[in-house]
């Protein structure tokens, strides 16, 4: 079968050929009409199942032993669960990303209209993982980060700092969020500055524990002098910038707002101004949300957006409603969809022409 997925999957950037002779034919492909066929070998199965977050679908047995689905999933990114007799299993060749805090089957269909993130006849820039010693944390992190298709290291650059969310990794914006394809897009287009962007694991541990707060000390104690000491950038607040999404928003809402001095613009895209676990109370870093002209004269752009249908909807027409008497320039998008890349694709490509102009 023709079996096609977004190349710029975590572990393979073309799709799995795999040894039909041993394994059988298996994979995924995205039929004309959008929907969805799957098929995968498990001849010993009594009951194969798809599971999108509880709404689950079976497979049909086929004759030769193999199973297979076709199924309308709508449009955008998809992560899914396999369920082969009740066990929940990873197939090698369906494509393979990391999220809900373990590598997980997902597809991407073409969002009609939406090619900001194509990668055909442009320009692109790279991405390397780097390692750096966390004194917050003990041990060794990591990052990814982009520099842009003109890079050199005779100019220098602004920065963003980007996080993904709950149960991610520092991979998730290039694997899932495509940053670096809609950066390279934006850029070839004139629409958006030169920069580097950089993505660190926000689900930091010391001593074996997570710790909500201690990405934000982690940043600002580690990351932005090492990535200051290791590349040719401005250092300046106007020249730095943090964004997240969910988790990783309410990391930026703390950072920002905490650090007024180091940062010039934020973006919280699903995002959580305030902690939506906390019932809503005030937390020390909203201190700068009660003073209008200091919050005018420390962002140029301090960015909120949310998908209509997103589960943490309710959270986010609080932040409004917290909002609603501060007399605050913040900028507010929603976008159609959920809590899941295609809509924080649509976020960080309407926020990264904001920045450094």
């Amino acid at each position: 079968m023709n079996r096609q997925w977004p190349l710029d999957t975590t572990v393979a950037f073309d799709p799995v050929i795999g040894e039909p002779n041993r394994d059988g034919i298996q994979g995924v492909e995205i039929l004309p009409d959008g929907k969805v066929h799957f098929r995968m070998e498990a001849k010993e199965a009594q009951k194969v199942e798809l599971d999108q977050f509880g709404n689950i679908t079976p497979f049909e047995k086929m004759e030769d032993g193999a199973w297979e689905l076709t199924l309308d999933m709508g449009v955008g990114f998809k992560y899914f669960f396999l369920k082969v007799d009740g066990a929940d299993v990873l197939n090698p060749y369906f494509p393979i990303g990391f999220g809900c805090c373990r590598p997980m089957n997902f597809v991407d269909i073409p969002v009609p209209g939406e090619d900001f993130n194509k990668l055909e006849n442009i320009p692109h820039g790279a991405v390397t993982r780097r390692y750096f010693h966390s004194t917050e944390t003990g041990k060794m992190e990591i990052c990814m980060i982009y520099t842009p298709p003109a890079y050199t290291e005779s100019k220098k650059y602004p920065v963003l700092y980007l996080q993904h969310g709950y149960g991610e990794n520092e991979t998730g914006w290039t694997h899932q969020g495509h940053v670096s394809r809609i950066a390279d897009n934006l850029i070839h287009e004139g629409r958006m500055e030169e920069m580097i962007i950089v993505m660190a694991n926000g689900m930091t541990q010391k001593d074996g524990e997570a710790e909500r707060g201690l990405l934000p000390r982690m940043l600002v104690t580690d990351l932005i002098p090492f990535i200051e000491s290791h590349y040719p950038v401005k250092t300046d607040k106007w020249s730095r910038a943090m964004a997240g999404l969910s988790m990783g928003s309410y990391h930026t809402s703390i950072t920002t707002l905490s650090n007024p001095d180091l940062f010039g613009y934020a973006g919280l895209f699903s995002g959580f101004l305030r902690a939506p676990w906390a019932g809503g109370t005030d937390e020390p870093h909203l201190k700068l949300i009660y003073d209008a002209d200091k919050f005018k004269e420390t962002f140029r752009v301090f960015y909120r957006a949310m998908g209509t249908e997103d589960t943490f909807w309710e959270a986010f027409a609080k932040d409004d409603e917290f909002l609603s008497d501060k007399n605050l320039p913040i900028l507010r998008s929603t976008f159609s969809g959920g809590h899941d890349w295609t809509v924080w694709r649509r976020c960080i490509h309407e926020f990264l022409p904001l920045l450094f102009r």
